[in-house]
C-alpha cells in the first residue's frame, strides 16, 4: 500500500485568533470571522500605522488574559494595550470587511491578508 503523508498541521495561534482552512490554504480571522492583515511598512514589531491609518486599519489588541508568545506569535506594546503579531508583523483588521471577507488584501500595495 502506498502511504499519503498527512496534511501539515495547523499553526499554534492565541486564543484571540482563529484559523480556517480555505481553498488550500490556512486564513487567520479574529474570533468575530475578520480577516488579519500586516503592512509592508511595519518593521521588527513596530507598528507605523498610527491615527488616522489605525481608524481604517485597527489593531487587532490581546485580551487582557492573553498569553504574550504563542508558536510565532507575540504580543507587541501599543499605547496602554498589546497588540498581536505574526512573524514579526503587527496585525489588524479592516474597516470595510465583513465576516469572512479579505478586501484589504493588496490595498496601497502594502496591505496582506494573513495567510500560510
Amino acid at each position: 500500500t502506498i502511504e499519503t503523508p498527512s496534511p501539515a498541521a495547523p499553526p499554534q495561534t492565541p486564543a484571540d485568533i482563529s484559523l480556517f482552512e480555505e481553498t488550500e490554504r490556512f486564513v487567520f480571522r479574529t474570533q468575530a470571522g475578520m480577516t488579519l492583515y500586516r503592512c509592508d511598512l511595519d518593521t521588527d514589531n513596530q507598528s507605523r500605522c498610527t491615527g488616522e491609518c489605525s481608524l481604517t486599519w485597527p489593531p487587532v489588541l490581546a485580551s487582557p488574559d492573553a498569553t504574550p508568545a504563542v508558536g510565532e506569535w507575540r504580543t507587541i506594546k501599543r499605547g496602554d494595550d498589546w497588540q498581536w503579531s505574526f512573524r514579526g508583523h503587527p496585525v489588524y483588521t479592516y474597516v470595510h470587511d465583513e465576516p469572512g471577507t479579505s478586501k484589504g488584501d493588496g490595498v496601497d500595495g502594502v496591505w496582506h491578508a494573513l495567510w500560510l
